[in-house]
């Protein structure tokens, strides 16, 4: 499984709820595929900086989830196809960006804490 994230902008002229309909049938949809640990979080209604398809402004929701690649791209089917959806992007995340893999420690015991330069 690999961390994502998709950043899916709705038609501003829908109502709230039609799009946490929708935003809950693209979670279940990947539910479904088999990803893990599927967070939203909606940032609401944005003003974009310039127009795209002719429209001024729009939901903003963020979807990170888990997944193997074949359920996201299922999901990226299907965000294509929806007339609600204005522009999505899928980003594939980096292991460490997505909190799997720690830094190693380091073993260095030449350097000690609290000391500079001049050994002070």
């Amino acid at each position: 499984m690999r961390p994502y994230e998709v950043m899916v902008i709705f038609d501003a002229g829908l109502e709230e709820d039609v799009v946490r309909a929708q935003v809950a049938r693209f979670t279940q949809q990947l539910t479904s595929a088999g990803a893990k640990s599927v967070r939203t979080e909606s940032w609401g209604k944005r003003r974009f900086a310039y127009p795209v398809q002719h429209r001024n402004e729009g939901y903003y929701v963020v979807i990170e989830a888990n997944a193997e690649p074949a359920a996201l791209s299922d999901l990226e089917r299907q965000l294509k196809l929806a007339d609600e959806v204005v522009r999505h992007k899928v980003i594939r995340l980096p292991e460490r960006v997505a909190g799997r893999s720690r830094p190693p420690a380091s073993t260095d015991s030449t350097t000690a804490v609290g000391t500079n330069k001049n050994g002070a």
